[in-house]
């Protein structure tokens, strides 16, 4: 972990966060859409996927362009969804969490790791996929940061990827072994490396610990609604970045 008075920051750079939090949320949408589909993100014009008119400019409007057309599509009125308001509401979400734990300079590397690891947990929710373009840069950046502002907690930043790699593809292939089948995937073991490089070695009992906690809570809840069996799939993904992210913010459990 390094220090807040590492990354100074103004009252205006502060404000500035949570304007750009929707907005930046409203792309991690055209994100977790298009790139597992293989679209292009930022030069094709965004259009109804009903009538396939495009947008105009105020219907792109982070949250109010969706409250100002009431939830539809001006052109054939079909029904939008609440898919990029929920993807803007949690990038502000993150924005909003970060100020209030850290404050300072560090809430704008909180919010900008906070909303990667979100447009990757959104995805394995949707496709049950880790991009390899999304968790690669990840691992990258992590030792990065540590590099520039925190240069003593390099070694243990690069051991936490490696471990965090192995870990689950020993896991995973024992896994294979004794059932037969797939337990996890290689995206979940180069998120848990990414998460390695990000928090360190020590931290990563945090963060599994957390992801369990979390998928064990997920499984329980879709139990009350239907039978949970052996073969059901379950986004571990999607558990891995949120439990990095808070592991981040506020620091490894105290085991």
């Amino acid at each position: 972990m390094f220090q807040g008075s590492a990354y100074p920051a103004s009252g205006a750079a502060l404000w500035s966060l949570l304007v750009a939090a929707p907005i930046i949320g409203s792309f991690l949408g055209v994100v977790i859409r298009r790139l597992p589909a293989g679209r292009p993100l930022l030069w094709s014009r965004s259009s109804c996927e009903k009538c396939g008119h495009p947008l105009a400019a105020r219907d792109l409007v982070p949250l109010f362009g969706w409250l100002l057309a009431k939830g539809r599509c001006r052109y054939c009125g079909e029904r939008l969804g609440w898919f990029y308001p929920a993807v803007e509401l949690a990038a502000l979400a993150i924005a909003v969490l970060a100020l209030a734990v850290d404050g300072g300079g560090r809430a704008w590397l909180d919010s900008l790791f906070g909303w990667w690891l979100l447009a990757l947990g959104w995805i394995d929710l949707r496709r049950w996929i880790l991009p390899d373009v999304l968790t690669l840069p990840l691992i990258l950046s992590g030792l990065l940061e540590a590099a520039l502002f925190n240069a003593r907690a390099l070694p243990w930043r690069a051991l936490g990827a490696a471990l965090g790699y192995l870990s689950l593809i020993a896991i995973a292939f024992l896994y294979r072994r004794l059932r037969g089948r797939e337990g996890l995937g290689e995206g979940d073991a180069k998120l848990l490396a990414a998460s390695g490089a990000w928090v360190g070695a020590a931290a990563l009992p945090s963060v599994v610990f957390v992801a369990a906690l979390g998928a064990l809570l997920s499984a329980f809840l879709f139990i009350r609604k239907r039978p949970l069996e052996a073969e059901t799939p379950l986004p571990f993904g999607a558990f891995l970045a949120l439990a990095t992210w808070l592991v981040w913010l506020f620091g490894p459990l105290a085991f």
